[in-house]
């Protein structure tokens, strides 16, 4: 019964969020908010830019900056895993793309920097060979880089 309730509300605070990410990234939004400063700004000389003439407009942007900051890192973050989620799917479906690069958000920074310089080494190989769109993982790339370079009499830098 409880893990229910957590359902429905996780349901209603993702239905919630959905729909405050889509209102607020609009230009009626923006223009909502522009019309709010405007107002607040012609209001001042009424109240005599007092301090909490200039208190409300502070309080105001402090509590919409503070929510928006969670719906943008929720709005990046479901974006940033549907976009992993699609890049595997690519990587997993193209013959000869090194499958160590599925998940690789994943891995640690030091395993990160490791295949980054294993990249940077299928960078160095392409440079030398005579068509450079022909590597595809790091292994494939070695063996072909390998196998050319038996045929062909390179000049390393």
């Amino acid at each position: 019964m409880a893990r229910k309730k957590r359902r429905k509300l996780s349901q209603m605070l993702e239905e919630f969020s959905l729909k405050a990410t889509q209102a607020t990234g609009t230009s009626t939004a923006f223009i909502l908010a522009l019309a709010v400063i405007v107002v607040w700004g012609l209001s001042g000389p009424f109240f005599q830019f007092s301090d909490t003439w200039q208190l409300v407009i502070n309080t105001g942007t402090t509590i919409v900056t503070f929510l928006m900051v969670f719906l943008i890192q929720r709005t990046q973050n479901k974006d940033a895993l549907a976009i992993h989620l699609k890049l595997n799917e690519i990587v997993a479906a193209l013959e000869g793309a090194s499958n160590r690069l599925i998940d690789v958000e994943d891995l640690t920074e030091e395993e990160i920097k490791t295949l980054h310089k294993h990249y940077q080494r299928l960078v160095e190989m392409a440079k030398k060979d005579l068509q450079l769109t022909q590597s595809h993982s790091i292994e494939e790339a070695e063996a072909r880089h390998n196998i050319k370079h038996g045929r062909h009499k390179h000049k390393d830098k």
